[in-house]
């Protein structure tokens, strides 16, 4: 019996067929894997998902591709190829949820669309996740992660000129705005489905989800405040209690010193001057001497000052500080194998009571399509 067969997972049973590729749809469809969802990945022939020439390598693929896809079947396919079609098309009657990640249109060209899945299943949950959107003059542009921060205004909006925006530390885009909206509107529709019977074309836009990682702008704006001025912001540089503050060594202290509570004991134990602890009005002022006093001591001396302190001011780790720190897991309790290659797997934001024990898992390796059915060979794995 594999973890999937567990009557206690929430989605046990729920078959999941993943077109995609990367990053978005290969993470969401994993998060489905973790509650018991059997996932099978269709991947063009020949070099597969091109996450898979990534580096640094798990035995034949990339690391990268084995956290994002352990536990899953994957099957090579040649969606221009018409038996391929009508093979995938047969595999779509007996799933519930199709993930695509194409640009629009192309799944319809390739025969493979909602109106094709839906006439074959009506009851199929059809999840196609874009960078602009299904339709509007973007909607066929090519882009990344940093396209879509850059054009949603996010980018720019903490830098203070004339300095250059910076790349930001992951891929926010793709997680925020095509992972996390794509599981939750599958499991509504998922729940719905349960409810009615019927079906649903879930349209997944990165570029418009970033929306939400911009409410606070979007609602000063609409109160007559206007848009932000890039570095202007209480959360964007603009304050003294939330900024970043460089250290005599090169390091770095990170200050979120919102609430006076906080603000208040801060301004004691950095020992800023009492003429200070006002800083409305004078942001730049404070900013200035507390960019002074932090950058006349080193981090270490900092984290020592900061131990055990409620003032919401840290010193910024490095990875490997975060993980000695143990705010970050280095390895799983799960594994993720290819063969004699195991490493630690990718840690689920799913709840422990909502997923299988710890386990260990393969990455799949990428076969041909089989002549039987693909989900009672899942079922057998």
């Amino acid at each position: 019996m594999t973890p999937h067969d567990e009557p206690f997972l929430p989605l046990s049973g729920v078959k999941v067929l993943d077109l995609s590729t990367l990053l978005p749809g290969p993470l969401a469809t994993l998060m489905l894997a973790d509650a018991g969802a059997d996932v099978v990945k269709l991947e063009r022939p020949g070099r597969g998902d091109e996450m898979r020439s990534y580096s640094p390598k798990l035995g034949e693929a990339s690391a990268n591709y084995a956290l994002l896809n352990r536990g899953k079947a994957a099957y090579a396919v040649d969606f221009k190829d018409p038996e391929a079609r009508d093979r995938v098309l047969d595999l779509i009657k007996d799933a519930d949820v199709v993930v695509e990640q194409f640009r629009p249109g192309v799944a319809d060209r390739l025969g493979l669309g909602y109106a094709a899945a839906s006439a074959v299943n009506p009851g199929i949950i059809y999840c196609s996740i874009t960078g602009y959107g299904p339709e509007g003059p973007y909607a066929h542009k090519a882009g990344h992660d940093l396209n879509y921060l850059a054009e949603s205004g996010l980018l720019g909006v903490a830098t203070k000129a004339p300095a250059a925006p910076a790349l930001p530390p992951t891929v926010l885009a793709d997680i925020a705005g095509g992972t996390y909206p794509a599981v939750v509107n599958i499991l509504l529709a998922l729940r719905r489905k349960d409810r009615t019977g019927e079906g649903a074309h879930l349209q997944i836009s990165m570029m418009h989800n970033l929306q939400i990682l911009s409410y606070g702008y979007i609602a000063t704006q609409r109160a007559g405040g206007g848009w932000p001025e890039p570095g202007h912001e209480l959360l964007t540089g603009g304050s003294p209690r939330y900024n970043i503050y460089p250290t005599a060594d090169g390091r770095h202290v990170a200050v979120a010193a919102l609430e006076q509570k906080f603000w208040e004991r801060l301004h004691v134990i950095i020992g800023l001057p009492p003429e200070l602890l006002d800083d409305e009005g004078r942001e730049q002022q404070v900013m200035d001497a507390m960019q002074e006093i932090f950058a006349s001591r080193s981090a270490a001396h900092w984290r020592e000052v900061l131990e055990g302190e409620e003032v919401c001011t840290v010193v910024v780790n490095t990875f490997e500080e975060a993980v000695e720190a143990g705010f970050m897991s280095a390895a799983s309790s799960e594994m993720v194998t290819d063969g004699e290659d195991v490493m630690g797997a990718l840690p689920s934001p799913l709840d422990p009571v909502l997923r299988p024990v710890p386990s260990t898992a393969r990455y799949p390796r990428l076969t041909p399509l089989p002549t039987g059915s693909v989900w009672a060979e899942y079922a057998l794995r």
